[in-house]
This record gives structure tokens, sequence and C-alpha cells, in this order.
């Protein structure tokens, strides 16, 4: 299954691109071996309508562009469920074992995800309750992805 990250804004290069590229790096590398294909992130700029709302559907329809029929879409977004990291592997597995194809993980924008998209989605997690800058989340997102792929493969690096 191949799993793409799609993010509204742009990473700067610093200390959080660094981190976040080396997970995306060490989970691109461990997930083939369980059927799991790092595709990349796919960046699109911040909308530029006046309103919240207009935003949220700027950059949502820029998004559908990345889903194909069959694809699961998980979105990043704060009314979504707090998942430990067994319960978010566990779901990428289920997904793959499934017969998805691909999966998306949206990183939305400042004003979040719009409606449509978030009715749309397979699943919304939340990273916690606290507001999280977005390179902050990339990194966070980055190691989980690669914890998921060591959860599914039964490597020691996930301990209970």
């Amino acid at each position: 299954m191949k799993i793409t990250v799609h993010a509204v804004g742009r990473m700067k290069t610093g200390p959080e691109k660094l981190l976040a590229d080396r997970y995306f790096e060490r989970f691109a590398k461990s997930g083939p071996a369980i059927g799991l294909e790092f595709a990349g992130i796919a960046e699109t700029a911040e909308g530029r309508a006046q309103s919240a709302s207009e935003r949220r559907r700027e950059e949502g329809q820029k998004l559908q562009t990345h889903l194909q029929p069959g694809t699961a879409l998980m979105l990043l977004d704060e009314r979504g469920k707090n998942l430990s990291s067994e319960e978010f592997a566990g779901r990428i597995g289920l997904w793959r074992d499934g017969g998805r194809k691909a999966l998306v993980i949206a990183i939305g924008g400042a004003d979040g995800h719009d409606q449509p998209l978030r009715d749309q989605a397979d699943l919304m997690v939340s990273f916690g309750a606290l507001t999280w800058p977005h390179q902050l989340i990339r990194v966070m997102l980055g190691e989980q992805l690669y914890r998921a792929a060591t959860i599914l493969s039964g490597h020691p690096y996930h301990r209970s």
C-alpha cells in the first residue's frame, strides 16, 4: 500500500525538517518489507481566500486531486480519535490487508479541514487536545509511521 502525506503549507529548512525527514526516511526503508511504500509528501499552498471556510474549501479541493478511487483517507484533525500507537498501526495494517492500494494522510491548514472532506475521511486522528505547529506534526507523524512499521513487523523499536 502506497502512503502519501498531504500537507497544507511548506516545510522550511531547519531542525524540524531534518528530524521529520529522518523519520520519513526510516519509514521508507522499513515499510516495503511489510507491504507499505512511502510515496512522499505532497505540499500545497495555503488557501488565499478571505474567510476561513473558503480557505478550507480551496485546500480541500487541492487534496481531492490526490484521492483516487479506493484510496483510504486519514485526516489529522483536532476532532479526531486519540489512538494509541498500536491502534494507529492496526488501522494501517487493516487497510493494507483489506486490499487498499493507497492511503493519504492529510495535515490541514491553519483553519483545519473542510466538512465535506471530514465526511469523506475513513478515519480522523488527533495527536491530542493541544494545538501543535505544523512542523512538529510532521515530525510526530513521521515517527508514528516508522513506529507503525516496526509494530507491524514485530521489531523491538516499539516496546509496550
